[in-house]
């Protein structure tokens, strides 16, 4: 049965989105290995990203080329509406190979087939799949290429949602909703960490009564105590104690697209400092959504929260958020645009952040986060969940 989850036309109309930027740029080919970007051309979905796969994507062909293991393929026949042409596997041997083989030798004979073996072929040089063998690889295969970095041209492609992947984010917002809820709700003093994380995976996976829940790219994160301060931490054997704060970042997955949820609670009465800062937070986050509307570019949107907290005497250096939606391990984010100081991306509608813009000290944090999509008149917050500090 075919798990294709979005209209043929969809792909199409991506796939010409692309080869339009392949022709601006004068290549000849693509090399795809992002496993996002390989699902936005084609659907391609299989946890088979710990080996090396790839889209080659040219300006003349209809379709893109999968290349992939072997036993994969049927992955791909499941997934795509490709051709059979368009599926183009290596053999076992070449995985791990103690042979002097590389998946790299098979894909250049592939970019040879296609006839670009001594064109200008871009590549995602800084994607977390692609290796540095695989370059030098291909560059032994393929001496008369002219290889050049394209990291994020698909990732600028997918900024802007279609209505159907707008509907998978609302989705996956629904998901992280009840994650939260199951999350705050497990959490207080004497249970271990791992038993909140559990209830959290439970929720995640569960899904709602319509739909279940697909494994999200990052784990949920759960520092506590005194590492609240460090945001990306997740969680242990340690039980919670009274007096801690605890900071929950997690996502609901619905067909690869998220809607990250971040929410911070505390074991017992909250200082007056704790719930300061969290409602510096709120206000913060507040000013900048207000702020969000087609035509505003991503650093004034951060300019409305830092002058926000400013009012108090807090700074931020970091970022408050960033571009996402469609994601594999380890990251959600597109690797685009950021909400910070010196992005000029100017917003457009469709666009999706996550906005998180976390205060951390050294001895506690407050995290309060909102998926946004950017609409003619504003921004959709995705989830409806409460901005506030929870209590224990």
């Amino acid at each position: 049965m075919s798990q294709v989850i979005f209209d043929e036309s969809e792909y199409e109309r991506r796939i010409e989105r692309t080869k339009t930027r392949l022709r601006e740029e004068e290549l000849d080919a693509l090399v795809v290995s992002d496993p996002a970007n390989m699902n936005y051309l084609t659907g391609y979905d299989g946890w088979s990203f710990y080996v090396h796969q790839a889209v080659i994507v040219t300006p003349d062909r209809d379709e893109p080329v999968w290349v992939g293991r072997e036993m994969d393929a049927n992955g791909a026949r499941a997934t795509t509406t490709l051709d059979e042409d368009s599926i183009r596997a290596y053999s076992d041997d070449h995985v791990h190979s103690p042979y002097d083989l590389h998946p790299m030798d098979f894909l250049a004979d592939q970019l040879e087939a296609l006839g670009v073996a001594d064109g200008t072929v871009g590549l995602e040089m800084d994607a977390y799949y692609f290796t540095a063998k695989s370059y030098t690889r291909l560059q032994k295969n393929l001496p008369e290429a002219d290889f050049e970095d394209h990291t994020l041209l698909v990732n600028w492609a997918r900024v802007e949602k279609s209505e159907q992947e707008l509907e998978y984010m609302r989705q996956a917002a629904r998901i992280s909703e009840n994650a939260m809820a199951a999350g705050l709700d497990a959490i207080g003093e004497g249970v271990p960490e791992y038993e909140a994380a559990e209830a959290i995976y439970s929720a995640l996976v569960d899904g709602t009564d319509e739909y279940g829940g697909d494994y999200p790219s990052i784990v949920p994160l759960m520092p506590s105590g005194d590492h609240t301060g460090t945001p990306h931490l997740t969680w242990t054997d340690r039980e919670f104690e009274d007096g801690d704060p605890v900071i929950i970042e997690l996502s609901g997955c619905r067909h690869r697209y998220h809607s990250p949820l971040a929410r911070t609670t505390f074991v017992g009465d909250p200082p007056a400092e704790v719930q300061e800062t969290a409602d510096i937070v709120v206000e913060g986050i507040d000013a900048a959504l207000d702020a969000v509307e087609p035509g505003v570019t991503a650093e004034s949107v951060e300019k409305a929260w830092r002058e926000t907290i400013a009012k108090y005497d807090v700074e931020k250096e970091d970022r408050i958020g960033y571009s996402m939606g469609l994601g594999y391990p380890p990251d959600w984010g597109e690797h685009t645009a950021s909400i910070r100081p010196g992005d000029e991306t100017i917003l457009e509608e469709n666009m999706t952040f996550h906005m998180i813009p976390g205060l951390w000290f050294d001895d506690f944090g407050v995290e309060l986060s909102e998926t946004f999509r950017v609409t003619s008149s504003g921004a959709e917050v995705l989830a409806e969940f409460p901005r506030e500090l929870f209590t224990a």
